[in-house]
């Protein structure tokens, strides 16, 4: 009897498992959004973290008081914000002016492409870009094109209000998280613990300095090389490929077409030339300038930013490319953390 009753309890005990497990899985799946979120809050949280303790251990006044932990987060915020704005001041004017003459032009562009098309033989002589938008086809393409543009932007905006709140609460209540996880871990480890997420923290924020250093270098030599080849609008075209050099795989080919199209109007070599020195720049980026600036930033081999690249946007796409370094860098820090500390805990 008791051991048939020890086989029901096991058979329940599967059957609850198996449900459980299924019903965790599709929780997982339906808040894959949300963990995503989550889980970039955390590492532009942990990739700050060491300039918010740099901050908040400086002493201020006579008396040498120091900073209180959501005042130094706060000083930061508004340290990058004053950062960007005064980017922006520089940049803006005369991207503001090249815009504004991309605008006057577009008519002019835009009469370029449909000759293009019509001596191709694509569309019809008769055929004007207002007849296309008039068109009940064309009305319908126009509508799902301002419909996806309006999502895309919505979805980008909530983003990064979530990737800019989330992180502030996270760095303010850092220290009580990490008590409250210490507590969770018996007492042996806590001290091994506490030095993995510091490591952790550093390589993260070591990735976060090295990918706007990569941004910065990309927009301004694409921005210069545009300017010597005789390109119009460099300075929006050299911004589109910096802010495209964040996104990994597809940022920098979508930022590629804007500028190719643009030296289109030029001429054709012009197009032909800017599509090479694109393309020279993204082998440059993903063979040497990358695995190079990661490799001294992270601490990770080229090797290993390489295939950290490749699985993640083989395996996750967009977002797996986006995040595969600071992923790969704490899989690292766990990794030689273990291996480099293999002692067993003492018994007290």
């Amino acid at each position: 009897m008791v051991g048939g009753r020890r086989e029901r309890h096991l058979i329940l005990f599967g059957i609850a498992a198996f449900f459980g497990g299924g019903l965790l899985l599709w929780l997982l799946y339906e808040l894959r959004g949300v963990l995503l979120i989550i889980y970039i809050s955390l590492l532009l949280a942990m990739g700050m973290n060491p300039a918010v303790r740099w901050i908040e251990h400086r002493r201020i006044g006579k008396q040498g008081r120091r900073l209180p932990r959501w005042t130094a987060v706060l000083v930061l915020y508004l340290t990058i914000a004053g950062g960007v704005a005064l980017v922006f001041s520089v940049i803006v004017p005369p991207v503001a002016a090249q815009m504004k003459a991309l605008g006057q032009h577009m008519p002019e562009y835009l009469d370029k492409a449909q000759n293009f098309l019509i001596s191709r033989g694509w569309v019809s002589a008769d055929s004007t870009w207002q007849d296309l938008f008039n068109t009940q086809q064309g009305s319908g393409i126009a509508a799902g094109v301002f419909g996806a543009v309006k999502g895309v932007l919505g979805a980008i905006t909530m983003t990064i209000l979530t990737t800019l709140v989330l992180p502030y609460y996270l760095l303010v209540d850092a220290k009580s998280l990490e008590q409250r996880l210490l507590r969770l871990v018996p007492q042996e480890y806590r001290e091994r613990i506490a030095r993995l997420t510091d490591n952790v923290a550093l390589k993260v924020g070591a990735w976060l300095n090295g990918q706007l250093f990569l941004c910065l270098v990309i927009g301004t030599a694409v921005s210069i090389m545009l300017w010597a080849l005789g390109v119009p609008f460099y300075y929006v075209l050299g911004l589109v490929a910096g802010l495209g050099e964040a996104v990994p795989v597809l940022g920098p080919i979508i930022s590629a077409i804007p500028a190719v199209l643009v030296a289109g109007t030029v001429s054709i070599n012009k197009a032909i030339m800017v599509a090479l020195l694109f393309w020279g720049i993204q082998s440059l980026e993903n063979n040497f300038l990358v695995p190079r600036v990661m490799q001294r930033q992270v601490g990770l081999r080229t090797v290993t930013v390489l295939v950290a690249l490749l699985c993640g946007s083989t395996l996750f796409g967009f977002f797996g490319a986006l995040l595969a370094v600071p992923t790969a860098a704490i899989l690292h820090v766990v990794i030689e953390e273990y291996f480099e500390s293999p002692e067993e805990p003492k018994n007290s």
